[in-house]
């Protein structure tokens, strides 16, 4: 599908129990009734990374907001690539809670529902690197019909906050749900990719895992270093056919 579409952006307020999170909201400018797509950040912040992902969806006719899942500890927050915006965006990303993200991303779920210009059953989400690891986590949640999770790291032995880790809630998925790793990301070993792979499939959950020979970490970013155009482009039209099939209905 070729991004087209006329948009237009802002930033809302999503209330949530503790919290008020902003919101970067990207849809088309055209009227109309369309499904959407939650974008997970880096641990990065919502920067300008992920405010282009989210407009990117919205030129395909989805609308597409971005929640601030570190509203909590750093309103306003984003960041680029450097050693050191990694190091805050790591202790940030270290005193989340699983239950908050939750809680987060079930509420964006609810803002969209509520959005006039939302198709309420048509909802998906995207995240990448600490985000992969949330859209992982929050894909139990009622409503999330198919998530792209991009190299989230820790799955299989790790929960944000502690407690079990995130790949044993996996029996709890409620849709489809697609994965990307870069085979030469030093965060994420095969053995943790493999477990993934396994636990889907025991549990029956509709899937794919892709694997990308040659690419790091963070190879969907073309504002890393680590970006692969290649591997980018091909998990681009992967991620267009999840949202086409499984949230428009196009075979």
């Amino acid at each position: 599908m070729v991004s087209t579409q006329d948009i237009k952006t802002t930033w809302v307020k999503i209330p949530s129990n503790d919290v008020q999170l902003d919101a970067y909201l990207a849809e088309p400018s055209q009227e109309g009734n369309f499904p959407a797509i939650i974008v997970i950040q880096e641990i990065f912040g919502v920067n300008s990374h992920i405010r282009d992902v989210t407009e990117r969806f919205a030129r395909l006719g989805y609308v597409a907001i971005a929640p601030a899942i570190y509203q909590r500890q750093a309103p306003g927050f984003e960041t680029g690539y450097t050693a050191e915006d990694v190091t805050i965006g790591r202790e940030y990303k270290n005193n989340t809670q699983a239950s908050e993200l939750l809680n987060d991303i079930a509420a964006t779920v609810r803002h969209l529902q509520e959005m006039p210009t939302v198709r309420a059953e048509a909802i998906g989400t995207i995240g990448f690197c600490f985000g992969g690891h949330v859209a992982y986590l929050t894909a139990i949640l009622p409503g999330i019909k198919a998530v792209a999770s991009f190299y989230g790291a820790g799955i299989p032995d790790w929960s944000p906050g502690g407690g079990k880790p995130t790949l044993t809630y996996t029996a709890d998925i409620q849709g489809v749900i697609y994965t990307f790793f870069g085979e030469e990301d030093p965060s994420i070993p095969p053995n943790h990719v493999e477990a993934i792979e396994a636990a889907l499939q025991n549990h029956h959950i509709p899937h794919k895992v892709f694997r990308y020979p040659g690419a790091q970490h963070g190879f969907f970013c073309d504002q890393r270093d680590s970006y692969n155009a290649e591997a980018a482009a091909d998990a681009w039209e992967k991620v267009q056919y999840l949202y086409a099939h499984v949230l428009r209905g196009e075979s």
